[in-house]
């Protein structure tokens, strides 16, 4: 027989069973529907960077406040895919309270929401001695510099353009959080007026 004959069969034994080892891999913790929260990231052995001298091995805790429930639902699979815990808001009004009570690592915020938007909810961060030390990225849709600028003045460390490619967030949240803790965050925040 041909050498190719035993490669063929070999294939089509492994081609009959593609589903069985597909499910096999999907993980109890993946939310039904969603399929990219695994794809390219994985947990670093040491968990994440925690707040403020927490340990090594606690997971990034990150507060992501968003109105949109489709967004926090896709934003939080690929968060948790790459080891960290989420809390999550949709409404700026609850920002000040969560973040005194569960104290995150970082907090995602949207600028545009109903009652409470992300400005005001970072200007009562900003403002409060208690929530002051905890970095904000905002999301949003607004990519005017006017924006940025405004992100900066209250004191932002990140500003993500929607729409973004969710499965690259965590990576953008461990950069952050590992510029920060390295004592970067006047750096970080001065960059916001600097990108295009």
């Amino acid at each position: 027989m041909p050498p190719g004959g035993t490669t063929q069969r070999t294939r089509t034994a492994r081609a009959a069973a593609p589903g069985r080892r597909a499910s096999a891999r999907r993980g109890p913790a993946l939310a039904p529907g969603v399929w990219r929260s695994r794809a390219r990231h994985r947990p670093d052995p040491g968990g994440g960077s925690g707040a403020g001298g927490a340990p090594s091995d606690a997971p990034a805790r990150v507060l992501l406040v968003d109105d949109e429930r489709a967004i926090r639902t896709i934003c939080r699979v690929n968060l948790e895919g790459d080891g960290m815990e989420v809390l999550e808001a949709a409404d700026g009004s609850e920002v000040l309270e969560l973040v005194r009570t569960e104290q995150p690592s970082l907090v995602l915020l949207d600028v545009m929401m109903p009652h409470v938007d992300g400005w005001t909810a970072a200007a009562a961060l900003r403002g409060d001695p208690g929530t002051r030390d905890i970095p904000v990225v905002f999301l949003s849709a607004r990519a005017a510099r006017e924006d940025r600028l405004r992100a900066q003045q209250l004191g932002a460390v990140g500003y993500v353009v929607k729409p973004f490619d969710p499965v690259e967030l965590g990576g953008i949240v461990r950069g952050v959080l590992d510029r920060f803790h390295r004592g970067e965050r006047e750096e970080l925040n001065r960059e916001l007026s600097e990108r295009e």
